[in-house]
This record gives structure tokens, sequence and C-alpha cells, in this order.
């Protein structure tokens, strides 16, 4: 019982952890859409980046692909090793401003993500499971006394 509470309490945590940093990215991107040194941009290749492989890790184990391509793309985009230059910050300005939405449209799908597991839990609790094996006995002792 503690470990369940220890360990739903961790997650609650790391979700708060989460949700701050996606917040951070998502400010940080609506910012970069003003004028600032070559080192903010740099700052924010290296946030936005981490983010989305956290996005990426975290949509790939769940299976949704689609999130996967979206983010893997902000990634791409994003990355501080081999960075794509566009040469001119009008392209740039959507570029951010779709980011920054993104990751504030991650922070409410996760949580709608939670929410949904408990509600399906109560619903199975309340369904009374039946078992095939009990239909085969039944069918099978009907066709012995009708053979007979």
């Amino acid at each position: 019982m503690q470990l369940a509470m220890r360990t739903s309490n961790n997650l609650s945590r790391l979700e708060i952890i989460y949700k701050t940093f996606f917040s951070f990215c998502a400010l940080s991107c609506f910012i970069a859409v003003l004028p600032f040194p070559l080192f903010y941009y740099t700052f924010l290749r290296i946030i936005v980046s981490v983010a989305a492989g956290i996005a990426v890790y975290h949509f790939g184990r769940q299976k949704e692909f689609y999130w996967v391509i979206v983010f893997g793309i902000i990634l791409i985009l994003f990355n501080p090793i081999l960075p794509i230059h566009f040469y001119r910050k009008g392209i740039w300005i959507p570029i951010d401003i779709v980011t920054g939405i993104l990751f504030l449209l991650l922070i409410f799908i996760r949580k709608k993500q939670e929410e949904l597991p408990e509600e399906i839990a109560s619903e199975t609790l309340v369904q009374k499971k039946t078992f095939s094996r009990d239909r085969i006995i039944k069918t099978s002792s009907k066709k012995i006394n009708n053979n007979e």
C-alpha cells in the first residue's frame, strides 16, 4: 500500500516537473519572437530539443506516432548539434509560435490521458465478468443429454 502511494507521489512530482519544464519551453518560444542576442537562441535550441526529445520518448512508449512525428520534426528543427539556419527572422517567428502552442497543448494532452484511465477503471469494477468456459460446459452438457 505504501509502495503504491510512494509511486503515485513520485509520478505526480515528475508530472509537475514535466509540466513546468514544458511551460518554460513554451514561454521561451513565445519570447523568441523578440530580438535577442545569439546566446538566447542557442539556449532556446538546447531547451526545446531536450523537451521535444522527452515528448518523443513519452509518445513513443504510448505508441501515439502522430505526436512522435510532430515533436520529431521540432527536435530536428531545433537541434543544437547540427543546427538548421533559415537566416531570416521572419521564417523563425511562426515556427517559434507554433512550437510554443504545441508545448502548451502537450501539457493539456498529458493531463487528459491521466484522468481517462481512472474513469475506465471505475467502470470496469462495476461490470460483472463472464467466462467463456462456463458457456462451453453448459453447451456440452446439453449435447450429451440430447445424444443419449
